[in-house]
């Protein structure tokens, strides 16, 4: 589990294509000291598991699956990516509850920029903004951001400054993919409306959510 509060931008030193998918091999920088094999590292949003970590560098294997849903295929050796450690019991949450879950894939449609910061507008699949709401919480490309606004198969996140400085989303350019990672609240809400019945008081009510 993340925060998606982005700890390290890192470089991708190697990347080789396997039978089980690819292995990239990244300079974790400081995220290095003390990582053990086994542990998690979200690289931009995805959340892997380090095969091994040999001085600053950490080599993970990435499988089909994570390679057809994210955009870790398409990143080369000298690609720059943004890096979490897992959360451990007792850290600060500061940005939102993020389980490096990749949900799909979004691509950048124009950016607003301005010296305050960037509204960057993103189209995807239909199936991703049923899962967002404004004010809301995403993850892109790893990194907590509040959503602007969501349409249906578009929707826009403010990046301040600070965001810009300490990320990869400064690299973002229109046409550019990013991954996404909608909040797991939205998600279990959108299941529940699949059931059925839809919310009510009386479902909230029972779930312990309102009293009366």
């Amino acid at each position: 589990m993340f925060t998606g509060i982005i700890q390290h931008v890192g470089e991708v030193v190697r990347a080789a294509v396997t039978a089980a998918g690819r292995r990239l091999a990244i300079d974790l920088g400081p995220l290095a000291e003390g990582l053990r094999e086994g542990e998690s590292v979200a690289v931009s949003g995805a959340c892997l598991t380090a095969t091994a970590v040999k001085g600053g560098v950490g080599e993970f294997d990435v499988v089909h699956e994570t390679l057809e849903r994210t955009t870790l295929g398409q990143i080369r050796v000298g690609s720059r990516v943004n890096l979490e450690r897992s959360l451990r019991l007792g850290d600060g949450l500061d940005g939102h509850i993020v389980q490096g879950h990749v949900d799909g894939v979004a691509r950048v449609r124009r950016i607003d920029r301005a010296a305050g910061g960037w509204v960057v507008h993103f189209e995807c699949d239909k199936s991703l903004t049923d899962e967002m709401a404004a004010k809301g919480s995403v993850a892109v490309d790893g990194v907590s951001l509040t959503l602007v606004s969501v349409e249906d198969g578009r929707f826009s996140v403010a990046l301040i400054p600070t965001t810009l400085a300490k990320t990869t989303l400064a690299d973002l350019r229109a046409g550019d993919s990013v991954n996404i990672e909608t909040d797991i609240l939205g998600k279990y809400v959108r299941r529940m409306l699949g059931k059925g019945g839809g919310l009510s008081i009386e479902t909230l009510r029972r779930a312990g959510l309102v009293d009366g």
